[in-house]
């Protein structure tokens, strides 16, 4: 059976583990989420949803290249509400480990369009940014889970008792909407028989 390791590293920043490849997305620059430790970690590929400071410090990644054991398609979307004329651009990731797909959609500013929609579809992981001011809010991002249904929703870029930006939102505005949630530590291990829930994960660097 396929199985991922998937690591919150802290705010928007993850680790995937499969077939013995490391994949880092969204490493943020030394000190620029408040409350979280340094990104420092070694990896086969780093992705950045786009290159502001607390998403694209790659250079917090040493890298072991190597040909991909996974597939990817990337979402070209916007990082506002207003096609990117204020805050730039977004590229979403959607990863196929096997049989499962993993979906990242780093700083995502508005609500996917129906092509997007689509290409979100029932994925098995969804990785989605709730915390508002920078992007989608708690209420928007409630109504891209129930349209795209994955089967684990794992939320991220929110403020919290291990740090986060002071504009953006708490994860209560999140959680709030749902009728229940499960709290893990700091990594999942995603398979075919993972159960369907909203699973709150611990951020390693908040520890």
């Amino acid at each position: 059976m396929e199985e991922v390791q998937i690591t919150y590293i802290g705010h928007s920043c993850f680790e995937f583990r499969y077939r013995g490849q490391r994949i880092v997305l969204d490493p943020y620059e030394d000190g620029s989420v408040p409350g979280l430790k340094n990104v420092r970690l070694e990896a086969e590929f780093v992705y950045c949803s786009h290159f502001h400071h607390d998403h694209g410090f790659t250079g917090g990644v040493t890298l072991k290249p190597a040909a991909p054991a996974f597939e990817l398609e990337e979402l070209d979307t916007d990082h506002d509400d207003v096609g990117g004329a204020k805050r730039g651009k977004n590229t979403v990731r959607v990863f196929r480990f096997g049989a499962l797909r993993v979906a990242h959609l780093g700083d995502l500013g508005r609500l996917p369009t129906e092509a997007e929609y689509e290409r979100l579809s029932g994925v098995d992981c969804l990785m989605i940014p709730v915390g508002g001011f920078f992007t989608i809010d708690a209420v928007q991002a409630k109504e891209i889970v129930d349209k795209v249904r994955p089967r684990v929703t794992v939320p991220m870029h929110y403020r919290s008792q291990f740090g986060g930006f002071d504009v953006i939102a708490p994860l209560d505005d999140f959680t709030k909407l749902f009728p229940a949630v499960e709290r893990g530590g700091d990594t999942l291990t995603l398979t075919e028989d993972t159960p369907g829930q909203v699973l709150i994960l611990t951020p390693k660097n908040g520890q």
